[in-house]
């Protein structure tokens, strides 16, 4: 038996990806509805072959649907996905809006899928595109010895911002080597061939919202607000693939060879070793679903300390994936079949 879903945001880069997913894992489906804004309306995109129209989500009756991924921003999310849910769908939303509400579940189906059963609202937020590798690849960590302390710096690509920040990559790359001008429109600065301490707006305590997100995520994720986090997010000019240079201090002793045992046989999680004991985002996170982790070792300066590069594609893991493995897991214990 299928399931008639929606994808809110269906021509976006996360929309697409998302598309693709259900089609390679054999998601059931018994009829899908692909939304976007009126500009997009009557046009077609391809799923299992044949065409499928684009509606405008402005005047969708969501009465037709069971189940509606939300892959558009904050302000779309919070005026749409409470009609969807009105009309009796379970909503799985991408943007920030809902992630922070006590009553929404945040969740990473690797650690902690059992959140879902503890909540009684039909929206389920996913969380932050870097959140999610970070969080993976340190609960396995986390469960055994604990952790008192994370500082991160996150190394995300452009792809993260949209289709436009792209073609801005391309466009001022081709630009720079012609010895031509450039004007930035997506980026505060230029992009290409640099890189931008600055994602999102910067809060009044100095930090941008972007890291403040991956403190109130994980905190959340892991139900641990002494959970000390000091993040460092940084645009790099890379078109797919986020990566994270995390140091943790532990509440035990835990050596590098224990933490790459312990990473070895957790779930979603690919331990790098080996001659380049580090993953790197266009040769081997791009396109692919695990959660990359190297460079594993221990801190000189701390005797708790642990050092980890944790590396994931920011549209599959960090986005799409992610929220169809959440209904995946939905339909396989909480929906009727």
């Amino acid at each position: 038996m299928g399931y008639s879903i929606a994808i809110v945001g269906a021509t976006g880069l996360v929309g697409t990806t998302l598309l693709s997913l259900l089609e390679e894992r054999a998601f059931p489906i018994d009829k899908i509805y692909l939304l976007a804004s009126q500009q997009s309306a009557g046009k077609e995109i391809l799923f299992h072959g044949k065409a499928q129209s684009i509606y405008d989500l402005a005047s969708f009756d969501f009465s037709q649907t069971q189940l509606a991924f939300f892959c558009v921003g904050n302000h779309l999310a919070e005026r749409y996905a409470p009609k969807a849910v009105a009309a009796g769908n379970i909503v799985i939303d991408k943007s920030y809006f809902y992630r922070t509400h006590d009553e929404v579940p945040l969740v990473i189906p690797e650690v902690n899928i059992n959140d879902l059963s503890r909540y009684k609202s039909r929206i389920i937020a996913s969380p932050n595109c870097n959140t999610i590798p970070i969080a993976v690849g340190l609960k396995p960590i986390y469960d055994a010895v604990g952790i008192s302390r994370i500082n991160v710096a996150t190394y995300q690509s452009v792809s993260g911002t949209g289709k436009e920040a792209i073609a801005e990559l391309t466009e001022q790359t081709q630009q720079l080597l012609n010895h031509q001008q450039i004007q930035p429109k997506i980026y505060s600065q230029q992009i290409a061939f640099n890189v931008l301490p600055h994602i999102d707006d910067f809060q009044d305590n100095g930090y941008t919202r972007e890291e403040m997100k991956i403190v109130w995520e994980m905190q959340k994720i892991f139900n641990d607000k002494t959970l000390a986090i000091n993040p460092t997010a940084v645009r790099v000019p890379v078109i797919c693939g986020h990566a994270a240079s995390v140091h943790i201090e532990t509440k035990q002793k835990l050596s590098a060879k224990e933490a790459i045992d312990i990473l070895s046989k957790a779930q979603g999680i690919t331990v790098m070793t080996g001659k380049y004991p580090y993953p790197t985002p266009a040769q081997d996170a791009a396109g692919k679903d695990h959660v990359y982790v190297g460079r594993i070792r221990e801190d000189i300066s701390h005797d708790k300390g642990l050092n980890l590069w944790i590396v994931a594609d920011n549209l599959r893991k960090g986005a799409a994936l992610n929220s169809v493995q959440i209904a995946e897991h939905l339909i396989k214990h909480h929906l009727p079949s």
